[in-house]
């Protein structure tokens, strides 16, 4: 480490001013302080606050929070393509090679693009590179069907850092989470590659491992086998037509999105960003309880017009996005509501939300990305209401 800070320090004068390659200062700055902690210092004689926590810190727990739904999601992408080939045994190591293969190329498309345009405004800008984007480059293609085409992912991920993202500001500007937007893009732009009964499945071999699976393959998830189900008693069933149990749906076993399955993985990435403080238990506990309380108001009125209707309140946490929504995307500092009531106020509505659209819209069996983008544009009256009302209930006392 000592020679690589020598190096840096030999060729640093290079991108200052002045220097031939000053253009790339931002660059190296970026390259630099994501190797080193920076030793500048604030000016003298000005009041700032100071933590710990900067946001490089903040942007890599929460990576590492996400770990867990990633390397499951690998596993789990094997799994689902050998469950699907009707295989019988399932070599651990195989499924894991399989799903690293499937998902490299759409985490290296999403970080080449996304963050080929950040240095790209920042030079033009002439500002530092900020580090949002290492955790937007794992979510994209967490949310995403692995069957997702690469040139699609590329188009959506441009669009919404540019549009976004950039056009706010950059960095702790956007209104809204710019991974949900890249999804919603996708689902609006392209729906056929985004919904179905395909595309969360992976069906074809990947260097020799793997099985191709026949054209007439279907591998609907659970929400997609409810939002098509007619009759009178809901069955949801696994790619090997066996019913799927809520352990099932918990530990993650069925197909979906790369990481949104696992309920468990998820909870142990809520754990990692509560212990550390970075996520907002407030707008967990009250999506879950949107949720909750959504869900037992449908049960109550279930009609086989609205089969999702049919699903217990916990089914519906367990199932599709909700709860991966709830953990990484509702708690998202820069788009989510500020206030400590407004907090309240903003995760039951994305529970309640997520809920309401995905059992009374069979069209979109899935309601937690539009939930939290919808809670995303009210955040910050929300937090304008809650401020308002505090004023006036001091006014009050004051008189």
């Amino acid at each position: 480490m000592k020679a690589l800070r020598k190096y840096l320090d030999s060729i640093k004068p290079q991108f200052e001013p002045g220097g031939r390659l000053h253009s790339l200062q931002s660059v190296f700055e970026g390259f630099e302080s994501f190797l080193f902690t920076p030793n500048t210092t604030s000016p003298a004689g000005a009041v700032n606050i100071h933590d710990s926590l900067d946001s490089k810190r903040i942007m890599i727990i929460v990576v590492m929070a996400l770990m867990p739904c990633l390397l499951f999601g690998m596993y789990n992408t094997g799994y689902q393509n050998w469950l699907a080939a009707g295989a019988t045994e399932f070599p651990f190591w195989q499924l894991m090679a399989y799903g690293f293969l499937a998902v490299l190329p759409r985490i290296v498309v999403a970080y080449v693009v996304g963050l080929g345009i950040e240095f790209t405004v920042a030079q033009w800008r002439h500002e530092e590179i900020q580090e949002g984007f290492l955790v937007t480059g794992i979510l994209i293609p967490l949310i995403c069907p692995v069957e997702t085409p690469l040139w699609m992912l590329a188009v959506a991920t441009a669009f919404s850092v540019i549009f976004v993202k950039e056009v706010f500001g950059g960095t702790g500007y956007n209104i809204f989470n710019v991974a949900l937007v890249t999804r919603a893009f996708l689902f609006f732009a392209y729906p056929a590659q985004m919904s179905g009964d395909k595309v969360f499945v992976s069906s074809s071999k990947i260097c020799g491992l793997g099985h191709n699976l026949p054209e007439g393959f279907t591998g609907a998830t659970p929400l997609g086998q409810i939002a098509t189900f007619t009759g009178d008693k809901l069955t949801v069933t696994g790619l090997n037509d066996a019913p799927i149990s809520a352990w099932d749906a918990f530990l993650g076993l069925i197909p979906g999105s790369l990481g949104e399955t696992s309920t468990l993985c998820i909870l142990i990435g809520a754990i990692i960003l509560l212990c550390t403080g970075i996520a907002s238990w407030r707008i967990m506990l009250s999506v879950i309880a949107g949720g909750l309380v959504m869900g037992f108001i449908a049960n109550i009125f279930q009609t086989p017009t609205y089969p999702a209707s049919f699903l217990s309140p916990l089914d519906q946490l367990l199932y599709g996005g909700f709860a991966f929504a709830a953990v990484f995307m509702a708690t998202d500092p820069v788009t989510a509501a500020r206030t400590g009531a407004g907090k309240w106020v903003y995760g039951f509505l994305v529970g309640v939300v997520a809920v309401l659209i995905r059992t009374y819209n069979n069209g979109y069996p899935e309601g937690a990305m539009l939930a939290v983008l919808l809670a995303n544009a009210l955040a910050p009256l929300i937090d304008y209401c809650v401020v308002q009302l505090n004023i006036a209930r001091r006014r009050r006392r004051l008189a």
